[in-house]
């Protein structure tokens, strides 16, 4: 695998793809830096060995329109401040300013570059646009693992013009590394704890990870389309009626493998979908009618945390309860709590999947596991198997 410890940036200008596709306010501020920090290590590295670096990001979706708010400008200084180094702004990616931009930078220096998505040419992955793009660096570096699974000019097309001069960055490396260990490499048992509205979202993964896993945890709202399939009563839960089928074929394809599927027992229930309704603990599979279920019961949560804290290995994506209303958080805070504890006692652990990072933000477990993945949908198409181009990119020649 081509990495930065490949090279030596001394004297050379590094054309970094990073994601700084960040949210800001009514202001224009940024109010998440999380995915400016993550490229921190990447930017440092080049710029200690005597590099200088090109930072070229998308922000938002301008779909090609030069919409003002969705400027770069309007993070440089945000990112200078983490970089701690002044950080010039280059008001076109591409063409004769940028191009001046770049040639003038020296040995230590940032310069970022204008929103690429200005140019509809770059989710088009245009190879002329690549190759503007490509003029500016020596080294092509890829450290936006968000992006990792679009073909866009900048994150898979450009690769093609520096053969023998592209890399991963650390973030994109780590990213790889973490997938691996869970798909290829973990060392065993392996547990992945599957939650989520609908089996339809996540039946790719599964299928695909079932070869590399040990035990399989389902929870959230797919755990009633298994329920229903199994005979169970779900009364109002969601329930995926065209899944049944579905659902029990996973069931097969797992005791065919060799994975031990772990199903909540218990659940609690709510007559409302709402933090005021009333609520019951009540068997998963005798759901009254006019109830549903929105977060695992406690004996669930026992059961869960004897099958993680068995593991050495663990892939979590996915919430198992209604996370955003606190009545219905405790299911996924105990997961976050057990994955901790075995993390701590040696386990390996990754976060992925867009609401399973947020429910370990927002609950304060991000430092408390192995691996927090940046790549939502970057991830789950790794996870499902799927070669992403970004990758594949930098991989061939």
């Amino acid at each position: 695998m081509s990495t930065l410890s490949s090279f030596n940036f001394s004297g050379k200008k590094a054309l970094i793809r990073v994601d700084f596709n960040v949210p800001l306010n009514s202001e224009l501020e940024v109010t998440d830096t999380s995915r400016i920090e993550a490229a921190k290590p990447t930017i440092i590295h080049i710029l200690e060995q005597g590099g200088s670096a090109i930072l070229m990001s998308h922000l938002g979706r301008p779909n090609g329109e030069l919409k003002p708010e969705l400027s770069l400008k309007h993070i440089a200084d945000k990112v200078a401040e983490i970089l701690g180094v002044a950080v010039k702004f280059s008001p076109s990616c591409v063409g004769p300013e940028a191009e001046a931009g770049a040639a003038a930078l020296e040995p230590g220096q940032v310069l970022l570059l204008e929103n690429l998505r200005y140019h509809k040419e770059e989710t088009a992955g245009d190879e002329v646009f690549a190759a503007s793009l490509a003029k500016l660096g020596d080294v092509y570096v890829n450290d936006a693992f968000g992006t990792a699974h679009r073909a866009h000019a900048s994150t898979a097309v450009i690769a093609a013009h520096f053969k023998g001069n592209k890399c991963f960055g650390l973030l994109l490396e780590k990213e790889i590394k973490a997938i691996d260990t869970v798909l290829k490499s973990g060392e065993k048992p392996v547990t992945a704890i599957m939650g989520g509205s609908k089996v339809s979202s996540k039946i790719t993964i599964i299928e695909n990870i079932l070869p590399a896993i040990d035990h399989l945890i389902i929870g959230g709202g797919m755990t009633y389309t298994f329920i229903k399939a199994l005979g169970g009563e779900v009364g109002n839960s969601i329930c995926e009626l065209d899944k049944l089928d579905l659902a029990l074929s996973i069931l097969e394809k797992a005791k065919i493998a060799g994975v031990e599927v772990h199903l909540p027992v218990d659940v609690l229930a709510a007559d409302d979908f709402s933090k005021d309704a009333n609520t019951q603990v009540v068997a998963s599979n005798a759901i009254p009618e006019g109830w549903e279920g929105l977060d695992a019961g406690p004996q669930t949560l026992k059961n869960f945390h004897e099958v993680i804290m068995s593991s050495k290995t663990l892939l979590w994506n996915g919430p198992v309860g209604v996370f955003e209303i606190e009545t219905f958080a405790e299911g996924t805070k105990s997961i976050g709590r057990s994955v901790e504890a075995a993390t701590k006692a040696g386990a390996f652990s990754l976060v992925g999947g867009g609401d399973s990072v947020a429910a370990v933000k927002q609950f304060g477990f991000e430092d408390k596991v192995s691996y927090v993945s940046t790549g939502g949908g970057a991830m789950l198409e790794s996870l499902e198997g799927i070669v992403l181009p970004g990758i594949a990119a930098i991989l061939g020649e």
